[in-house]
């Protein structure tokens, strides 16, 4: 497992972390299985203040520790980052992409799109109804244009804390 941000961000401001908490995440972000007692010996706490730590951090929104897989190795052999142009309110296309089992990231942009949304796809011809018959068909999608994922070189989710 690894430790990473949610996916989700609103406009709330952000949580002030102090540098233990901050060291919390960091070993999470190495290794999101690593045992309380383990993070407690790295940031100087015991096990159960590491714990309480964890869940009030995860309570509040600042982490999610999620299994990482990989879409190939599943049976998903097609990856694409889709960019939307739309006109009107963003909002309810975010959401219509969001419950949408194929997306797994979308985010409101600013810049030639505006959204983009990552999907996972069995195969080129789910790819194609998936943009042809879901995406493209929803309100206010004026146009789309497919990045198709042919070599994965980089994702991480170790950036750190500020």
């Amino acid at each position: 497992m690894m430790s990473r941000v949610p996916n989700r961000h609103n406009n709330d401001s952000p949580h002030h972390l102090d540098e233990t908490s901050k060291g919390i995440i960091e070993q999470l972000q190495t290794d999101g299985r690593m045992p309380y007692a383990a993070i407690g010996k790295a940031v100087g706490l015991s096990e159960a203040a590491v714990r309480q730590r964890v869940q009030k951090l995860l309570e509040q929104g600042v982490m999610q520790i999620v299994a990482v897989t990989d879409p190939m190795q599943l049976g998903f052999a097609r990856q694409a980052m889709i960019g939307i142009r739309a006109e009107g309110d963003l909002d309810p296309i975010a959401e219509s992409l969001a419950t949408m089992a194929e997306v797994d990231y979308v985010v409101i942009t600013a810049g030639s799109f505006d959204l983009m949304a990552e999907v996972v796809c069995e195969s080129d011809d789910h790819l194609l109804e998936l943009l042809s018959k879901r995406i493209r068909a929803l309100p206010g999608v004026r146009s789309t244009e497919s990045f198709v994922y042919l070599k994965l070189h980089k994702q991480t989710y170790s950036w750190g804390v500020r």
